[in-house]
């Protein structure tokens, strides 16, 4: 599952600005699992850059995802690096907390914040359109 927290989830999180298209996201996930990780910052939270329209990844988006390298990936937050150089001790901490609260999360328990709307489920092309 790869999913981002909605604006109705934890309160803490929120989209990322400037917004990054669903696909992007899907991309950054898939290099993520191929190996290809900009920073580990502990606790199952990653950071990686994503490209923006005509700026590319240098100039782009910084998304922090949680994981355990399995088949779950949630979008915790994500910022421009224009916008913000980084997050803080505190804010890690609290991204820390978040990230092992969902991967401690069971698959009916997943399915209900879906439902809720608590998490929206970044769903694959193929599944999302099927041939």
């Amino acid at each position: 599952m790869c999913a981002k927290c909605s604006r109705r989830g934890p309160s803490l999180v929120g989209a990322v600005r400037p917004k990054v298209s669903d696909l992007t996201l899907r991309k950054a996930i898939a290099e993520m699992a191929a190996g290809l990780i900009d920073a580990d910052l502990g606790d199952s939270v990653y950071k990686k850059r994503v490209p923006l329209p005509g700026r590319g990844k240098s100039g782009g988006a910084r998304v922090l995802v949680a994981t355990r390298h399995t088949n779950r990936w949630f979008l915790l937050y994500g910022f421009g690096k224009n916008e913000q150089a980084n997050i803080d001790d505190r804010e890690l901490a609290a991204l820390q907390k978040l990230a092992s609260a969902l991967l401690s999360m069971t698959s009916a328990q997943l399915e209900h914040a879906v439902i809720e709307r608590e998490l929206v489920e970044i769903a694959d092309e193929e599944k999302s359109n099927p041939s």
